[in-house]
């Protein structure tokens, strides 16, 4: 199962205490992921497809347990790509006043476009809320890969309201359009980590938080990795070029004519290529510091490049 659906089958399986919670989450579930079915005189059908079993049967317990109403469900396998099966619920609301109860309809019996704020006068349903919003339409990346938690509706009033719940928790969740849909996104890790706490996602929560530690862990180790790397192919270039100074000086019979300073460094840097400045420094008599050493050995070569340009006579050092 993928890290999203291990978030939701834990969530799926939470039960609320305060009838208003289950109510609030409910409501997010149908409005989020639901259709409605019209009939006569009416007789009215709430639809819900799902892939979760859990979330089906969570769906399928509330509304016989906190709506009092019907409901039932039929279990569809997807033929097409080997797909896994799929959960339709219905629910058969008695009236309007549950259409109303479910912020289906507003109070004067009008579609209500964004969220009914009687379902979410309190801080816990509006937690609630959330978590059937996720349930119904959301998803969670592996956080092993990238940070990205998103709630998808066709219902931009709805995409607005879910976004200051968020903000109202501190969460910064931003919009963005997406074919005929409106995705409601968090990509900030902390604010990820925040909203699976919000909800009650526990277990996804820890297992969140050790792959984002890990992550963080190898994604240091490799800055190290890469830092010490350059640093060591531009310690390896820069001797490479210090002894090619120091042939060409030889080569035109100048070393010999070296200052006795500069002569020692050349001989020194000859014969332990490997050796960073430091070490060099400590081999000299008497010790000479890493900058002392790099004083030097920049003196040879602009003696270098002056026998390259003069055609190798006249060497002069301090």
């Amino acid at each position: 199962m993928s890290f999203s659906g291990t978030a939701k089958d834990e969530l799926a399986r939470l039960r609320e205490e305060k009838p208003c919670c289950r109510l609030a989450e409910i409501a997010a579930l149908i409005r989020l992921d639901g259709t409605l079915q019209f009939g006569g005189r009416e007789n009215w059908a709430i639809q819900v497809v799902t892939e979760n079993a859990a979330v089906a049967r969570k769906l399928f317990n509330l509304a016989r347990a906190e709506l009092e109403r019907p409901a039932d469900v039929t279990i569809r396998r997807k033929m097409r790509l080997r797909k896994n099966m799929s959960y339709l619920v219905r629910v058969y609301p008695k009236d309007r006043r549950d259409l109303t109860r479910l912020g289906i309809l507003s109070e004067k019996g009008e579609w209500q476009t964004g969220v009914n704020r009687a379902l979410i006068r309190s801080r816990c349903d509006k937690k609630a809320y959330l978590r059937g919003a996720f349930l119904a339409g959301g998803s969670v990346n592996n956080p092993e890969r990238d940070y990205h938690l998103e709630i998808i509706t066709n219902n931009l009033p709805l995409a607005k309201d879910l976004q200051t719940i968020l903000r109202g928790f501190r969460l910064k969740a931003k919009i963005s359009a997406r074919k005929n849909s409106y995705v409601v996104y968090i990509k900030e890790s902390e604010h990820i980590f925040e909203f699976l706490a919000l909800v009650g996602a526990h277990q996804a929560l820890f297992a969140f938080e050790d792959a984002r530690i890990l992550k963080g862990m190898r994604n240091q180790v490799n800055r190290l990795t890469n830092c010490e790397t350059a640093n060591l192919d531009k310690t390896v270039s820069a001797a490479v070029r210090q002894a090619e100074n120091i042939r060409r000086i030889a080569g035109r019979g100048e070393l010999a004519l070296l200052p006795a300073g500069l002569r020692e460094i050349a001989e020194l840097r000859l014969a332990r290529p490997e050796c960073t400045l430091k070490e060099l420094g400590e081999m000299l008599t008497p010790p000479v510091g890493k900058s002392g050493v790099n004083h030097r050995l920049r003196r040879i070569e602009e003696i270098a490049n002056g026998l390259a340009r003069k055609g190798g006579k006249n060497v002069s050092g301090d």
